[in-house]
């Protein structure tokens, strides 16, 4: 039952990209009452382990990971919304089988921490868990949406996305997320009740609770946005977690360079745990031969001094920590060779004992149309006697065709 279910998944974005080409033809498109979309990838990821010889086996770790996703919208009036994604993933592999709890953080990982599912709520799914082979389906998105006005109202598992800078977000304190994580596109989103009155074309005040079972899980703050000279701020404050916090940020241009910031404080409440300030500034350029550049910097008061690698797999993730060490500086410059090839290379160091580096190169490119290829390598080094050695390399091999 449960392997019909999922090829029942992937197999009904076929009929329906049939259906729409054999029923419409070159009609022009009528106005739908609903929409259905998605992708559906395949990636290969090769670890090499503590050597960059290819030729140890013994050092060489295969996993495969096929991702489908669902995203399905409902427009029931002119103000009423309704938004449902569905995301399936197939892992198998060598290196989820030395995992003892593979499947169970890939599931609760799925869930909203701050919710006790198993007593009423349960976003997620095990459909298979062996040896080898996971099989997980979860809700990433449903909400009800109504607009009328200056007003907009959600309710129910989306993505509040507060932001702004490119890949460090103090003021996101609802859906924190890795950037590393390259194949998770949409990014986390989370149950919540968000009100949004927009004040005028380019100022808004928005104020989001996300759903809790106790007054310690209590995440709530209000946003303000408003322009100024050019310049878009934004202010915030509330509960996240048994902290205050209050943070800034700002976008705008210093002649062609974009640049932007934020920064956020949050106060412990409890006197066994500290308090934590983190800032982020961003700044891009586009040259006129379309060369993209990319420079950010992030202060974690609460990081790590040392710069050991190690730090990178083992931090707990959260809006007081976005990075494991104190200081980070980020380099990426991206260049489109042709229309359908690009290149892409990021660079991230952090100063300590060890001067940490996260090298990540990639290579993608356009099959045909909705067809997309990507090569991904993430390379991470530490200092040791002075030279640096990587004790981990990973290859992303992905082809995804979106429909």
């Amino acid at each position: 039952m449960r392997f019909f279910l999922v090829f029942i998944l992937l197999i009904i974005p076929l009929f329906l990209s049939a259906q729409e080409e054999d029923s419409l033809g070159s009609q022009p498109k009528k106005i739908r009452k609903w929409e259905l979309g998605g992708y559906v990838k395949n990636m290969q990821t090769v670890y090499f382990i503590d050597s960059l010889n290819l030729y140890f086996k013994d050092q060489v770790l295969l996993d495969n990971l096929i991702h489908n996703r669902l995203n399905f919208k409902w427009y029931i009036s002119k103000s009423f919304t309704f938004k449902f994604d569905l995301r399936n993933r197939i892992f198998t592999g060598e290196l989820m089988k030395l995992t003892t709890d593979f499947a169970d953080q890939v599931d609760k990982n799925a869930s909203n921490p701050l919710l006790d599912r198993s007593a009423w709520y349960s976003p997620s799914w095990l459909l298979l868990n062996k040896k080898g082979i996971v099989i997980h389906s979860m809700i990433d998105r449903m909400y009800f949406e109504y607009l009328k006005g200056k007003w907009e109202i959600r309710m129910g598992r989306q993505r509040i996305n507060w932001g702004i800078t490119n890949y460090w977000n103090p003021n996101d304190i609802f859906n924190t997320y890795n950037f590393t994580d390259f194949d998770y596109e949409e990014r986390p989103g989370t149950d919540a009740v968000r009100v949004t009155y927009y004040t005028g074309l380019l100022s808004k005040i928005e104020i989001a609770v996300q759903a809790f079972d106790s007054k310690s899980n209590i995440n709530a703050a209000a946003l303000w946005q408003f322009n100024k000279k050019g310049y878009d701020f934004q202010l915030m404050g509330g509960m996240s977690l048994n902290y205050l916090v209050s943070g800034f940020g700002w976008a705008g241009n210093i002649k062609k360079v974009s640049f932007k910031g934020e920064a956020s404080y949050f106060y412990a409440l409890k006197d066994s745990v500290k308090h934590n300030f983190l800032g982020s500034i961003n700044a891009d350029y586009i040259f006129k031969n379309s060369l993209f550049i990319n420079g950010g910097f992030l202060f974690n008061s609460n990081g790590s001094n040392s710069g050991n690698i190690s730090n990178l797999f083992n931090f707990r993730l959260s809006a007081r920590n976005l990075y494991p060490y104190r200081y980070s500086l980020m380099l990426a410059a991206a260049y489109p060779f042709t229309p359908v090839f690009m290149v892409n290379l990021a660079l991230v160091y952090s100063p300590g004992k060890s001067h940490a580096l996260f090298l990540s190169p990639t290579l993608s490119y356009s099959i045909a149309q909705n067809w997309d290829f990507d090569l991904v390598g993430q390379i991470v080094l530490n200092a040791e006697q002075k030279k640096y050695k990587s004790p981990l390399q990973l290859l992303f091999l992905r082809v995804k065709w979106s429909f």
